[in-house]
């Protein structure tokens, strides 16, 4: 008898702790992933590229919401046979949001408004540069196993503000609103400060993550 109870002791705590896990969600776990992105030009001895590294880190502060931030750089450099002519240094932080709702199983669709803002300048020619925008995406998010998913994201929305202030001559402002488009270095970017010509974009995008 006292073996009966304890082995029904153990399968209702185990259903306990099994229904508690569940209804917490991910809160408290954080999670890691990157946008990383390279691209070259050449033309002769002309030579532009452009280089993005900016990680991600973020922590889910309810079972289904989390908050994060991506902090990193955005390097324009245009080069010709007599030597560097163009090169640029922009920082990156980018506070975001994500709500998450489970479809089924282990795939989860999300909703994300992050506000990214970049800021440096061309050294060559002493160029300001600043940029303020609003995003907003939406994904779904396929566990594979409880550290690690796979998803698949597009942009809904982003609306950006960039500022670009010669040393000598007038300051540019463009204003750019775009409806699922993936964001990108404006143009105006690439033609003030001599990166690599900006490839045709797509709203979609595919990229790993880390949860511990």
């Amino acid at each position: 008898m006292k073996k009966l109870l304890l082995a029904a002791g153990i399968v209702l705590l185990s259903l306990t702790t099994q229904a508690q896990e569940k209804s917490q969600g991910l809160k408290g776990a954080w999670f890691v992933t990157s946008q990383v992105g390279y691209q070259q030009t050449k033309t002769g001895d002309l030579k532009g590229t452009n280089l993005s590294v900016i990680p991600i880190v973020g922590t889910f502060v309810t079972p289904s919401v989390a908050v994060g931030a991506g902090v990193g750089m955005i390097d324009i450099k245009a080069e010709n046979a007599a030597g560097t002519t163009a090169n640029t240094n922009l920082m990156v932080i980018q506070p975001l949001v994500r709500k998450y709702w489970n479809v089924a199983g282990n795939f989860y669709f999300f909703g994300q408004l992050a506000t990214p803002m970049i800021s440096g300048k061309e050294k060559e020619a002493d160029t300001k540069i600043s940029q303020f925008g609003v995003a907003m995406s939406g994904g779904i998010d396929f566990f594979v196993c409880k550290n690690f998913s796979v998803e698949f994201s597009f942009d809904l929305a982003n609306l950006t503000s960039t500022t670009i202030d010669p040393k000598t001559g007038d300051k540019t402002t463009v204003t750019n609103f775009s409806l699922a488009h993936m964001a990108t270095p404006d143009p105006v970017y690439v033609g003030a400060l001599g990166g690599s010509n900006p490839n045709l974009t797509s709203p979609l995008a595919f990229g790993f993550k880390f949860v511990f």
